[in-house]
């Protein structure tokens, strides 16, 4: 089981799962060979890899699957299954597809629509049990472990002080439609980095907020046309872009994607500061033009 550790200054937690330290770095070894990738059933495959088609049998029991068929059936576009090496008693992995290298910049937009899907499922059916984090490491640079395409849904403590970040007022517009706006908001942390909000929860008359379980499915087909193109621009600026991003589990939820561009370093591993190096003004500049 993990251990909840507290700083007594701070207020701030530290999480003990030496269990992480045996998670498999597929991410590295599999950089040289390139990926042992075939084709097999229409789908880019990795024999080794458990998270392709055919090698259902080689996670953990299946908790949910979107596709017609029962669990370890091969008739399936997205799985959720235990993360092996879990972070808190309860981690799941959210497998993309069946393909071990489309990811969501290339996906079909039916295919991120059910991603989206997929999360508000999980989020709903966790969020009676904790504060739920749902996030995706991509690329060498992210903490990524494992080449083929996931997410992860993590669910803490309710009593846990998370350190994130409540909605930051809307500055450096990217893109906008009638329901969100993409933004690079002045706080920025990171060069680049891109969050994708709900219009009605940067009003100030909107006073209660809303969770991400609440999204209709207007909404998500909206927000992965969003999502898909924000990442499409990133990947245009950022070839081998690794990247993280996670979706805040409180009211006035929203998306933060942090292009992995730089690394940090003494001082602000000393400090606890944040230096960026891009004006997130300019940022944005370049990122709404780049159509």
């Amino acid at each position: 089981m993990a251990r909840f550790i507290p700083d007594i200054n701070t207020k701030r937690w530290v999480i003990i799962t030496p269990k992480r330290a045996q998670r498999h770095e597929s991410s590295k070894e599999q950089k040289g060979d390139p990926y042992q990738v075939i084709q097999k059933a229409g789908y880019n495959h990795n024999q080794n890899c458990p998270f392709c088609l055919g090698n259902e049998d080689q996670t953990p029991p299946e908790i949910y699957r979107w596709g017609e068929s029962g669990p370890n059936d091969k008739n399936w576009l997205v799985r959720v299954v235990p993360n092996k090496y879990p972070i808190t008693d309860i981690h799941e992995v959210i497998i993309h597809s069946p393909d071990h290298l489309k990811d969501i910049v290339d996906m079909d937009r039916s295919s991120v629509e059910i991603l989206l899907k997929v999360y508000r499922e999980r989020y709903n059916v966790l969020s009676q049990k904790g504060s739920v984090i749902i996030f995706n490491n991509k690329g060498a640079r992210s903490g990524e472990s494992l080449v083929h395409p996931h997410s992860q849904v993590v669910v803490l403590p309710s009593q846990i002080t998370l350190d994130a970040l409540a909605l930051e007022p809307v500055d450096n517009i990217v893109h906008e439609n009638e329901i969100f706006v993409t933004f690079c908001p002045d706080f920025s942390q990171w060069p680049y980095e891109v969050w994708i909000a709900q219009k009605k929860c940067c009003q100030e008359e909107h006073k209660d907020g809303c969770r991400f379980g609440e999204i209709t499915d207007p909404g998500i087909t909206k927000l992965a046309h969003t999502l898909q193109e924000t990442l499409q621009k990133l990947h245009k600026k950022f070839p081998d872009l690794s990247y993280n991003y996670y979706i805040y589990p409180h009211a006035c939820w929203y998306l933060r994607i942090i292009p992995r561009v730089i690394d940090r370093a003494g001082f602000e591993l000393g400090t606890g500061l944040s230096v960026n190096i891009i004006d997130p003004l300019e940022a944005a500049k370049e990122l709404g033009n780049d159509k």
